[in-house]
């Protein structure tokens, strides 16, 4: 039990602590969701093959677009199964179901939905699709809950016990701009629970899992969590994928999101007890999360490769208030992450005006370590924070003169809706917001020399400490600039 695993806030100050830490949070996981992976087997040999209920399917037509060897767009007529009937009935009579490799994709024109205690496994090379013009998730647990405008209650009653596995995920996103009219991960058609947006959907769940599959060309996010606990995401694949991997809002809380690799359009992990309100279901703390072996696309791949963290204060619409810290979080072995996006950022898409952190969150205990650059990164911290260390880099690159690989302070950068029309532009950041860093400890950083790995005699010369000023030339220069400064602690 949790309970068992006591946890001091403050474990990650100093020395080794994260490693008592992070085992705690294997440990605490393990315990909880072992025996759904050592029962896997067994479920696996007693599930219902889904191609058992082969009958159950129907037949529809569509029109799909892909991309031809020249990148202009080739429409295409098909006529395929739709295996959601199936699919549930195995479900429902086993308890588990098995999606093996067939030679043509399966289907889906709305979600799968697992009940509590139940298995979905797929087989490595079946390819599973949403139909186009679905506009829903593919798969969710069945009791989603939003809770957008007030506290998630302390007596909601999760989905628990829930495995995923295997499988070619695709909303059919063939290109970056076509998303075949799947643009959003929706809970269901009638989008009853605003917020959410994945191609995996677990909101209000514990003791899941979810491991071994591949997400390909979709828009929503890989896998959305939230209101989640006692989870382990491991060993997944993204192939042109155009948002967020793993996209976590809180609450959130011990957890595992291991063995993440591929190509995504925006951040590979990303934990977000804050977050802009058309991306979440509900808002809370997260804690005690384990973030390992998250490695970055090829340079040439041009992938986003960004890990975010992302605390606030969340102000409902009837004026009150919820701090959302982020705090007890290891993220270690991350290879190739370009970007760390610890900073405050008010909602773009819908407005800053309209929905953003009430003041600035607050980071606790964090650490980051066995970290590997083979291209210039960097670690971007806007929010009072109690405790980071960044410990194990290795900079296998060469380095521009006055590279700094943290940043502490406010951002400013300006977002033109409309080039020409100085009027539609608008600050991305918060740059007239200060936030104070506290407790930084650096050590163990290595930097390239010519043809080999030196250590760095004093890692805090990487440190840069952000002090904003107003562009007085705006718009004729941007970005805009403001008033907030960093403060670093030690």
């Amino acid at each position: 039990m949790v309970a068992d695993l006591p946890l001091s806030n403050a474990a990650l100050a100093d020395g080794d602590a994260s490693d008592v830490v992070s085992s705690r949070i294997l440990q605490c996981v393990e315990a909880t969701t072992t025996h759904l992976i050592q029962g896997a087997a067994q479920r696996h040999a007693e599930a219902g093959n889904v191609q058992a209920f082969r009958s159950l399917t129907k037949t529809g037509q569509w029109v799909e677009i892909w991309p031809q060897k020249d990148a202009q767009p080739e429409t295409r007529q098909v006529t395929a199964e739709i295996w959601n009937a199936a699919i549930q009935a195995a479900l429902d009579k086993c308890g588990a179901v098995v999606i093996p490799a067939q030679e043509k994709p399966y289907y889906l024109d709305r979600p799968i939905i697992l009940k509590s205690g139940q298995c979905l496994f797929a087989d490595p090379d079946a390819e599973i699709r949403l139909k186009p013009g679905t506009n829903t998730c593919m798969l969710r647990n069945e009791h989603v809950v939003g809770y957008q405008d007030r506290p998630v209650p302390e007596s909601l009653q999760p989905d628990t016990d829930i495995l995923i596995e295997g499988g070619i995920w695709t909303t059919l996103a063939t290109t970056a701009s076509e998303s075949n009219g799947n643009a959003r991960g929706r809970a269901d058609s009638q989008d009853s629970v605003p917020g959410c947006h994945g191609v995996i959907l677990l909101q209000n769940v514990r003791r899941v899992v979810v491991r071994n599959l591949v997400v390909r060309a979709s828009r929503p996010f890989g896998v959305h969590l939230g209101t989640a606990r006692e989870f382990l995401v491991e060993n997944l694949t993204f192939a042109e994928h155009r948002r967020d991997g793993v996209h976590c809002d809180g609450p959130a809380s011990f957890a595992v999101i291991r063995g993440i690799s591929g190509k995504t359009g925006d951040d590979p992990v990303s934990l977000l007890s804050w977050d802009w309100r058309q991306y979440s279901a509900s808002f809370g703390p997260i804690h005690h999360i384990l973030v390992a072996e998250v490695s970055g696309a090829p340079a040439e791949q041009q992938s986003t490769d960004a890990v975010r963290l992302l605390p606030g204060v969340k102000q409902f619409p009837d004026g009150s208030t919820l701090d959302c810290p982020i705090t007890d979080c290891v993220l270690r072995n991350l290879t190739d992450i370009r970007d760390f996006k610890l900073y405050d950022q008010p909602n773009l898409e819908l407005g800053r005006d309209h929905d953003s952190s009430a003041r600035a969150g607050q980071l606790r205990n964090i650490r980051l370590e066995h970290l590997v650059f083979t291209r210039p990164g960097v670690i971007q911290v806007h929010a009072d924070t109690e405790g980071l260390g960044i410990h194990d880099v290795q900079l296998r690159c060469p380095v521009p003169s006055g590279y700094r690989l943290l940043l502490i302070g406010p951002q400013s950068a300006t977002y033109k809706f409309d080039p020409k029309d100085p009027a539609r532009w608008t600050e991305i950041f918060s740059p007239d917001r200060d936030c104070t860093v506290r407790g930084l400890t650096m050590r163990d950083v290595q930097v390239w020399r010519g043809d080999r790995l030196e250590p760095l005699a004093d890692p805090y010369a990487l440190v840069g400490v952000i002090r904003q000023e107003v562009n007085r030339d705006y718009p004729r220069t941007t970005p805009r600039g403001g008033t907030g400064r960093g403060y670093l602690i030690k």
